[in-house]
């Protein structure tokens, strides 16, 4: 018996050809995958190490904590400029520079601790120097993550790095202790070493990471027009805006809840390894939810998961302050982690599929800018409204204000609209009109090809009378393309702005 083939087989077989393999048989990514997650075991090790170092050494929080303030001003101070620099110089470039000065400062960190007892003000010299670089290497991440890959694996992509970053953290700390115990300049060589992963990596990957040269064409000069240009792009996109502002404030609230969480548990009796064991299970959390979050999207939709995951997050919150064991209180964690990550893990991949590749990397250091500018004010508001009315009073106001987040995804839900695209078809937005001084630019760009051109002609009618007809025709050919070549022309469709 013939057997007759189906006339939907071959298209059916052309469909699974265009569909993307598996990310883990990508090498550009696991390039950039196992280089990052090394360094941020690294900074998870080194994170855990230096408030031991100088409560070892001086007894003092508040010098311990201006370690992690300067890194954090470092980091804030060179966001901005992060973003600018990777829409105009080479992003393979900063990928490998800025961790090798992040390596030779935790370096000098571990010879400064092998020698003595450091002066804070070294630490924080140093530190300062890491967040210089930590901000730029920020600014390019996404950006050349959008080269690297396909716009059908954004999201999981995104979601693997939470992943990762989640066991990079439940590994790092107690890491971190066991290489301080061993000795103390242990932690911050290991960090300084784990920084040239990143380094090697880069190198590693052949996929050009941009920008591409054709898009300065007509750019004006100065990093501070292309920082208004970036700026000028997020206020055209409904969605961006409502993000941003909506993820900075959720920023302050799950910031000021990780404080919280710890006096929480301390609260219902927990000591140290209490604290160790609840952090455990909600980082347990954040790598179920890095799993899972790729497939919620694909199965309800990105909408209803920011909705949903938003009210989980809310639910969790108020479930801790009546659950009466410690551990108890990490599960209840674990499962709002769960949820959190897919929330991250929407935001960020629909940003990474609506800006152009030309202007990701100002808009993705605009967000970052925005939510770290605001971040210290979590835990510092959670901890005097703790110290104010006691621990479980200041996680309820924080469940407010989480619901008061929740309730504004269904207010401004217009502003949400491009979530109910599916990903891959997310259109990129147009770029934004020029302003004044961009056109005055274009302007006298083609003033200058319009007076070339009449050169041009002038110097064609010396010819001789035999070939005038033609040279004038060949001048006019020439005023043409002249005239034409400054205007870049886009034959894209349109994307639908979000208002």
């Amino acid at each position: 018996m013939v057997e007759r083939s189906h006339p939907e087989e071959p298209r059916v077989v052309a469909e699974r050809a265009e569909q993307p393999g598996s990310l883990w048989r990508n090498r550009d990514y696991m390039a950039w995958w196992t280089g990052n997650g090394m360094s941020t075991l690294g900074t998870a090790v080194s994170t855990i190490a230096f408030p031991l170092l100088v409560l070892h050494t001086t007894g003092s929080l508040a010098q311990a904590g201006s370690i992690t303030a300067a890194q954090m001003i470092g980091t804030l101070v060179t966001l901005a400029v992060g973003g600018a620099l990777a829409d105009r110089v080479s992003r393979r470039l900063v990928m490998t520079v800025a961790p090798l000065v992040q390596g030779v400062a935790l370096g000098l960190v571990a010879l400064l601790v092998h020698r003595g007892a450091p002066s804070i003000l070294a630490l924080d010299a140093l530190a300062l120097i890491s967040g210089f670089a930590a901000g730029l290497r920020t600014s390019v991440s996404m950006p050349a993550l959008r080269r690297i890959v396909p716009k059908e694996q954004v999201s999981t992509a995104t979601a693997q790095g939470m992943g990762r970053d989640m066991i990079a953290h439940l590994v790092g700390a107690p890491l971190g202790g066991l290489l301080f115990s061993l000795a103390r300049w242990a932690p911050f060589l290991f960090d300084a070493l784990s920084f040239l992963f990143v380094t090697v990596g880069a190198l590693l990957i052949r996929r050009p990471l941009g920008p591409d040269r054709d898009t300065d064409a007509g750019r004006p000069p100065g990093m501070l027009a292309d920082i208004t240009d970036g700026l000028r792009m997020i206020r055209r996109s409904d969605y961006l805006m409502f993000t941003i502002i909506w993820g900075a404030l959720l920023n302050v609230v799950t910031e000021g809840f990780t404080l919280l969480f710890i006096a929480l548990v301390h609260h219902r009796g927990g000591g140290p390894a209490a604290v160790g064991t609840a952090t455990s299970l909600a980082l347990v959390g954040g790598v179920i939810g890095a799993v899972a979050g790729p497939w919620m999207i694909r199965r309800l939709g990105a909408r209803r998961v920011l909705t949903l995951s938003a009210w989980v997050v809310t639910a969790t919150f108020a479930i801790t302050v009546w659950t009466p064991q410690p551990w108890q209180i990490g599960v209840v964690t674990m499962i709002g982690m769960i949820s959190m990550v897919p929330l991250n893990v929407v935001t960020e991949s629909y940003q990474v599929r609506l800006v152009p590749d030309a202007y990701l990397g100002r808009v993705a250091a605009t967000n970052r800018f925005c939510v770290q500018a605001v971040q210290w004010s979590g835990p510092l508001g959670a901890g005097f409204a703790a110290d104010a009315i006691g621990v479980p009073g200041a996680v309820l106001i924080l469940t407010a204000v989480m619901a008061v987040l929740a309730l504004a995804l269904w207010t401004y839900r217009r502003r949400l609209d491009i979530l109910d695209v599916p990903l891959s078809e997310v259109r990129e937005l147009d770029p934004p009109a020029p302003g004044p001084r961009e056109s005055a630019t274009s302007a006298a760009s083609t003033e200058n090809a319009a007076n070339a051109t009449s050169a041009t002609r002038t110097t064609s009618t010396t010819s001789t009378t035999s070939t005038t007809s033609t040279g004038n025709t060949a001048s006019a050919g020439s005023a043409t393309s002249a005239e034409s070549s400054p205007e870049r022309h886009d034959d894209r469709e349109p994307s639908g702005r979000l208002s």
